[in-house]
């Protein structure tokens, strides 16, 4: 039934990934992206709306929402290493992270679920509305799920759903998983500023070289030992910089890194001990310690009867060996911020050819196995259509 209805879309759908590809927008920029999306959604007879700035919502059917569908629609700022017919005509910029296949899997969801709720599929009509939502800037902190859920978008929602391309898994599978699928991603800076002076004297000095390699070894060694190791803490340091000669003590020094972590509970626990533990490790130095927590996402943690959902609704769709256990990444991801005000699962879709090269995201040589496009149509429609038999079985309690 869906591939029927995404049939006369199909061509369209990889022209207009192609397209998306072939000029990426960075976050909070992506007007060309905006505008192509509403101008298609629009042509089709919906009344999509656009977000405060960039990105796109749109109701299909009507009744009650049974569920939200969310795609990113930002590029990554690294140089596009692909050599395609569609490699980006913007340098420096690139969808290396697979948001132009999640936006036109999306859009084709869109419409096939229009075809169907308008022209036949699905008798009756789909029974209950599908929220589709294109989300600006998921690529910078803490990301721009926030300002979509501050619009309102979330309000009536009882339930979201997301896909993340994954290059580790084939083209025509999805990888899912019950719980945290993704971690907590913080940024620590470090600052710490003394008296330097010749390093033949520096019991003189406050030597915030030493000081910077204690920080850098014992801070992530004591977080260890006072966060639950069931939380999977993480820091790693990035930067650490200090002086420019042997032989000087040196008056300023940094230290960067990221803090990631899959729990909520771990991450909180982080942030209340992070100021005391860096005084304490610093200060028989002498040193001043300025400490910068930049704090990011939440861990994405999948709610059990959305995860049975979705792979339940796949394997009808793309056959029951269509599903597999996807490893927890330690990267972060703004759909996160969705789930702190409704139930909901990010799956990871296939993008590797099988047989083929293993590809990484965030590098400007990642290329996709386009049959992502309508493999990635497929779940979202499936995935649609198995909550809005949910909600019309009265399965599903009702936002508020």
């Amino acid at each position: 039934m869906i591939t029927d209805a995404l049939a006369p879309f199909l061509d369209e759908l990889l022209a207009f990934r192609r397209d998306i590809h072939a000029h990426p927008e960075l976050s909070y920029a992506e007007t060309r992206t905006t505008d192509r999306i509403l101008e298609r959604l629009e042509a089709a007879g919906l009344a999509p709306r656009r977000l405060e700035g960039t990105g796109v919502v749109c109701d299909i059917g009507v009744g009650p929402v049974a569920l939200g569908l969310r795609a990113d629609i930002d590029a990554l700022p690294v140089d596009d290493e692909t050599d395609t017919p569609f490699t980006s005509t913007v340098p420096g910029v690139a969808h290396a992270c697979g948001h132009d296949v999640h936006l036109s899997a999306l859009l084709g969801a869109a419409l096939v679920l229009h075809r169907m709720d308008t022209v036949g599929g699905v008798p009756g009509g789909l029974g209950g509305r599908v929220r589709v939502v294109f989300q600006p800037a998921e690529e910078v902190t803490p990301g721009g799920a926030l300002k979509v859920i501050g619009q309102g978008v979330l309000d009536d929602v009882p339930q979201v759903f997301a896909l993340h391309c994954d290059p580790n898994v084939d083209v025509g599978k999805v990888g899912s998983r019950i719980g945290p699928i993704t971690a907590a991603g913080d940024t620590l800076v470090i600052r710490l500023t003394g008296h330097g002076g010749h390093t033949s004297r520096p019991h003189l000095t406050e030597d915030l070289v030493y000081a910077l390699g204690k920080l850098a070894t014992d801070l992530p060694a004591v977080l260890s030992r006072l966060i639950d190791p069931r939380h999977a803490i993480s820091l790693v340091w990035g930067e650490i910089s200090a002086g420019h000669a042997p032989n000087v003590v040196p008056n300023e020094g940094l230290l960067q890194g990221t803090l990631r972590c899959l729990d909520t509970a771990g991450w909180n626990r982080a942030a209340e001990v992070l100021p005391d533990l860096v005084e304490r490790i610093a200060g028989p130095y002498g040193v001043s310690v300025d400490l910068e927590h930049r704090r990011g996402v939440p861990p994405v943690v999948n709610t059990e009867p959305q995860v049975m959902l979705v792979e339940t609704a796949v394997r009808g769709e793309l056959g029951p060996d269509s599903v597999e256990l996807t490893p927890q990444s330690m990267g972060g991801e703004d759909f996160a911020w969705y789930l702190t005000h409704c139930p909901g699962a990010l799956v990871r879709l296939g993008t590797r050819t099988p047989g083929g090269r293993t590809y990484d995201i965030h590098q400007g040589d990642y290329l996709v196995d386009e049959r992502a496009v309508p493999t990635g149509v497929r779940v979202f429609v499936a995935t649609a259509l198995a909550a809005l038999t949910e909600r019309s079985a009265g399965t599903v309690a009702p936002v508020g």
